[in-house]
C-alpha cells in the first residue's frame, strides 16, 4: 500500500508541475499588502498529499506566497498536534491580529477562506 501511495503521490506532483495554474496579476502595491498579510498564515502539509496539492494550487492561482510546513518533520508535526489537536493535513494556521490562533483543517474550507480574504 505504501508503494502505491508513493507512486500516486509522485504522479500527482508531476501533473501539478506540468499543469501549474497561472497566478493572479495584481499591482505591486496590492501584491505587497498581500505579502505582508501572508506572514500570519502557515500551511501544514505533505508534499504529495492530493488535498495539500489542491490548496497549494489555489494559493498559486491567487498569487499568495503561502509558507508551508512539512508535517513529516518532527518539529512541524509536534507544532501541528499541540496547536491544532490533530495530525491531519492540510491544516492552515491563521494568526489573528489580537494574537489568537485558528487552525483550519479541510482543504475546501482553506481554499474558501483564501479566496474570500485575498481574491
Amino acid at each position: 500500500m505504501k508503494v502505491i501511495r508513493w507512486v500516486l503521490g509522485r504522479v500527482i506532483l508531476l501533473l501539478n508541475g506540468v499543469f501549474s495554474p497561472k497566478p493572479l496579476n495584481r499591482t505591486d502595491s496590492e501584491q505587497q499588502k498581500i505579502n505582508d498579510s501572508m506572514s500570519q498564515l502557515q500551511l501544514y502539509q505533505f508534499d504529495a498529499c492530493p488535498f495539500c496539492v489542491k490548496v497549494r494550487r489555489a494559493a498559486k492561482r491567487l498569487n499568495l506566497p503561502l509558507k508551508t510546513r512539512d508535517a513529516k518533520q518532527a518539529q512541524w508535526e509536534h507544532e501541528l498536534v499541540n496547536g491544532g489537536g490533530r495530525r491531519k493535513v492540510p491544516c492552515l494556521r491563521i494568526e489573528k491580529n489580537n494574537g489568537e490562533v485558528e487552525w483550519m483543517y479541510e482543504s475546501n474550507d482553506i481554499i474558501q477562506y483564501l479566496e474570500k480574504r485575498f481574491a
